[in-house]
């Protein structure tokens, strides 16, 4: 089956941690844009670690900086590891990222656009979906090792 008869992928659902309200709700306009289902919304690590382990979201779109101060990295770390959810740093504090990137499939440093957003999310869906990656990631998009590996990316970047 070519990637044109590929079914949609299934909605993401999606936790959003972030202490800023209205970002917030805005990462959450875009991931119901681009077919996803907005779980719920964390401020802080200990809200983000015990919302993922009772959501069992898909992803988790983690900030650095959370409203207990600087814990988002650790928070992605027990998140990832703990309870299976793939999270994805959205930050305007990339170097604060360690270079594992504590367990996340990737970052979208901050400022982003929506549209950057929208095709994250779709292209990760479908990596989720088909265990491979559709393509080269969207602009704006950067995976870590681990992912790229796992989906084959630096395969297809090479073959594109």
């Amino acid at each position: 089956m070519d990637r044109l008869q590929t079914p949609a992928p299934r909605p993401l659902s999606v936790l959003i941690v972030e202490d800023e309200a209205l970002l917030a709700v805005e990462l959450g306009f875009l991931v119901r844009e681009a077919g996803g289902v907005d779980v719920g919304h964390a401020l802080d690590s200990a809200g983000a670690v015990a919302m993922a382990r009772q959501l069992q979201p898909d992803i988790a779109l983690v900030d650095v900086h959370l409203a207990d101060g600087p814990t988002g990295v650790e928070a992605a770390r027990q998140i990832a590891e703990g309870d299976g959810a793939m999270v994805l740093f959205m930050t305007a504090n990339v170097k604060r990222l360690p270079e594992d990137l504590a367990g996340a499939c990737g970052v979208i440093g901050k400022p982003y656009s929506d549209r950057a957003v929208r095709r994250a999310l779709t292209f990760l869906a479908r990596c989720l979906q088909d265990e491979t990656a559709p393509g080269p990631p969207p602009p704006g998009l950067v995976l870590s090792d681990q992912f790229m590996a796992r989906w084959n990316v630096s395969q297809l970047a090479q073959a594109g």
